[in-house]
């Protein structure tokens, strides 16, 4: 109890750009527990959970910050009562302390315990490499944070002596309870999101766009914060399995015949749902626009129609009876106070705020003065023209706002001096497009009479929208849960319209290890294949769990390992999945060695880089995880690649019931013949079935029991357009190195060849002449007999 009540958690946070990075250090295991950038709302619920999960009695983070984390910080600390129990500290630490290199430099130079010594500094690095997600530039710089403060504060030794360090025992990823632990390997390889450069010219600078992916096909949503709580969903798989079946409910809701209309009318209505939050931020700081009332008001309508709609609809699914109960008559109020106030037609044609007539006795009073005021203002020019001289030909008398009202007069030819314009008993103004301007005693009388009625009717036409906006922003509650329940309203019936088109069937999950999937498809595959062939997928709970897949290149290995990965991964983020049946048991992660990533940037080699996948693989994956491996073991020596592939299964076979579930494709047939794998009822040998029709090869692209033998790489090769006189070759060397037989040189010269170079070599000696004086036997070797002979051997 006591080495408990003593156990402390001090953690880092950074949020940049709509991501979060978490590292934390626990007092009690010694270890750091970090979190990968992850996308979180603007409300930070996720890091709310983060935060709650975890219970840290210090937070440290960057001083500068936006005003979402430093509101997060806030109500963190903000205390309901006069004690602050469970209340965290909050540290803050400059910016430059969060840097990049600076975090990468803490962590390179830190000695670690698990670290052995012997290893050199680029040794020490690879494996980091393995263990710290340098990838994410956010972990890293919050890890950067956390060792800062853990050496200043000197957590746990503060008695020791200044040499010794605050101990770090291990680096360990944090999952939160309910989410599938994914890294970003998984995400390319199983394509959940893919970006493009944009096609457009003009739209070049700005960025990319969603290529070809699970969240390209899925995304059929009409509104924008549907598309964004869809890429929110796939980045936040769950295994909640509460959460998964409500939504599941409401798909089957809607793939429904008879609701069809309603489906149809539901969209209608999403598709009017506007950017509300950058409406409200605008509404903060008085920039409103025309276009943003506009916006506004459909939004509320629309609200309020999606609202009656899901009143009609069961009560018994919780989103439709949350959504009738939280778009209260609030928004039926908003949307006819800004419908009696606004006038539409006058804010567009004057491209400002107006307000409709009877809103204000005093605005109308005054407008009708100011469109009265053409007729008046030519009456009184003509007073004003009998007053001036007969070679003045005409006036006439101007408004104009700020300035007030005046006479106008045409320029005449005698007019060239500024003194020509001077004009008894009128104050000479302004001189514009060979217009003179000028007040007069009318015009004076005008202004004390009528006053600046333009800009008082602006500034009261402004001061009643500030009035409007302070009302909508009282009622800013309910427009936020209109955003939050529209966007989940949204993904579900792209989902529903995605399941439909390509008769998608519902996952049933069960407490179970393993899955069955009958007739399982690759989402992606099926939509740009001519035909595709399903396959089945029957994983056990205490059987079975290792699949071990042959056979030829290009047969469809890769597919079907994705296609599992795939069709587990949509049934974690709550939609439905291409095939005729599915069971999915319990699952809390998805680890992949599939495709290797670019190796560049990350300064190591193609291999290592493959190596940490596995070893990530290896180290966290449990009984309840899927694990996908694709030709581990080709990027280096045969004989060590196939003895690393074995080393790894016999580890998950030791496991025995806490083995994972694992696809392994492979070309190493030795895996199989020297039989280097125990027998073990954890283990299934599938290959891909084809059958020889002469020299053709015909793919059969369907999953069998049994083990393949024959690469078929000739065939392969052909189907690629190699030449046929190399693939001819080829063949001649591997069946000579498979017989043991040694390997003739093609190139080698013939015999007759030989024998008429030895003859030109034998002549040269005989016309040699050895009682010359002047012969230089060196030169005679060097130039003459070496040449040949090299040629001849």
């Amino acid at each position: 109890q006591e080495d408990q009540e003593c156990s402390e958690t001090h953690m880092s946070v950074l949020w940049y750009a709509g991501q979060f990075a978490v590292t934390y250090y626990d007092t009690e295991d010694c270890s750091v527990y970090f979190m990968p950038d992850t996308p979180d709302n603007e409300d930070l619920d996720l890091l709310q959970k983060v935060v709650e999960e975890v219970h840290p009695q210090c937070i440290v983070t960057s001083a500068k910050q936006d005003q979402n984390i430093a509101k997060f910080l806030a109500d963190l600390t903000a205390s309901d009562s006069d004690k602050d129990v469970g209340k965290p500290e909050i540290v803050l630490f400059p910016n430059t302390d969060f840097g990049l290199e600076v975090g990468k430099q803490r962590i390179l130079s830190r000695q670690f315990p698990f670290i052995p010594s012997h290893m050199t500094a680029t040794e020490k690095i690879l494996y980091l490499s393995s263990v710290i997600p340098f990838e994410s530039p956010l972990v890293i710089r919050a890890l950067g944070g956390l060792l800062k403060f853990l050496d200043r504060r000197r957590v746990g030794i503060e008695l020791e002596e200044s040499s010794v360090v605050v101990p770090i025992l291990a680096f360990k990823k944090f999952v939160l309870s309910d989410t599938v632990n994914m890294d970003q390997d998984a995400y390319c390889v199983l394509q959940i999101f893919k970006s493009d450069i944009h096609p457009s010219v003009y739209k070049l600078s700005s960025g990319l766009k969603e290529g070809f992916s699970l969240y390209g096909i899925l995304n059929r949503c009409r509104c924008k914060w549907g598309e964004k709580l869809l890429k929110l969903w796939l980045t936040r798989p769950t295994r909640n399995l509460t959460e998964l079946n409500k939504r599941l409910d409401v798909i089957h809701f809607f793939l429904l015949a008879q609701n069809h209309e309603t489906v149809l009318t539901l969209q209608d209505c999403l598709r009017n749902i506007k950017n509300v939050p950058l409406i409200l931020k605008r509404m903060t700081l008085s920039h409103t626009k025309v276009s943003d009332w506009q916006a506004l008001y459909k939004t509320l309508y629309s609200a309020v129609c999606l609202r009656d709609t899901c009143r009609s609809l069961p009560s018994n699914i919780e989103l439709f009876q949350t959504i009738s109960r939280v778009f209260t008559d609030d928004l039926h109020y908003i949307a006819s106070l800004i419908s009696k106030v606004v006038d539409f037609e006058g804010s567009i044609s004057e491209n400002r705020f107006t307000v409709r007539p009877n809103v204000d006795p005093t605005i109308d009073e005054k407008k009708r003065r100011l469109m009265g005021l053409s007729d008046f203002l030519t009456e009184v020019a003509r007073k004003e023209l009998e007053t001036l001289d007969d070679h003045i030909p005409s006036c006439c008398v101007i408004y104009i706002p700020l300035i007030g009202f005046l006479l106008s007069i045409p320029r005449l030819p005698t007019m060239v001096e500024k003194s020509d314009f001077e004009i008894e008993g009128l104050d000479f103004m302004f001189l514009s497009e060979d217009k003179l301007h000028y007040r007069s005693a009318r015009t004076k009388e005008l202004d004390s009479l009528l006053g600046d009625l333009h800009c008082e009717i602006r500034d009261q036409e402004t001061l009643i929208m500030h009035q409007l906006q302070t009302k909508i922003l009282e009622k800013s509650d309910v427009l936020s849960s209109v955003i939050e329940y529209t966007a989940h309203l949204d993904v579900l019936l792209a989902l529903a319209v995605m399941a439909r088109e390509n008769s998608y069937c519902r996952p049933r999950f069960t407490h179970r290890h393993g899955f069955h999937i009958k007739e399982g498809r690759h989402p992606l595959m099926e939509l740009c294949a001519k035909t595709f062939v399903a396959n089945p997928v029957n994983s056990g709970e205490a059987a079975r769990r290792i699949k071990i897949i042959t056979g030829p290149n290009s047969s469809g290995k890769s597919v079907y390992l994705k296609q599992v990965g795939l069709i587990v991964f949509m049934a974690l983020i709550g939609s439905y999945v291409p095939a005729a049946e599915a069971e999915i048991g319990a699952i809390d992660g998805i680890y992949t060695r599939i495709h290797s990533r670019e190796s560049v940037s990350v300064g190591l080699s193609t291999f290592m880089i493959d190596l940490n996948q596995v070893a990530k693989a290896v180290n966290n994956a449990t009984e309840r995880s899927l694990v996908l491996i694709d030709e581990f073991g080709k990027g280096t020596n045969t004989l060590d690649g196939l003895s690393l592939l074995a080393a790894v299964l016999r580890y998950w076979i030791n496991q025995g019931t806490r083995c994972p579930q694992v696809f392994v494709s492979t070309n190493f047939h030795s895996l199989m013949q020297l039989e280097l794998l125990p027998a073990s009822p954890l283990l299934e040998y599938l290959t891909m079935e084809t059958h020889q029709d002469g020299d053709e090869l015909v793919f059969f692209y369907q999953i069998k029991q049994g083990v393949s033998t024959v690469s078929h790489a000739a065939n392969i090769a052909a189907l690629a357009g190699m030449p046929a006189k190399i693939i001819e070759r080829g063949v001649e060397v591997s069946e000579l190195i498979r017989n043991g037989k040694a390997i003739k040189r093609i190139d080698h010269p013939s015999k007759g060849d030989q024998m008429e170079k030895c003859k030109s070599v034998v002549e040269k000696f005989l016309c040699l002449d050895l009682d010359d004086p002047n012969l230089d036997l060196e030169e005679f070797m060097r130039k003459e007999v070496l040449p040949s002979a090299a040629s001849i051997l």
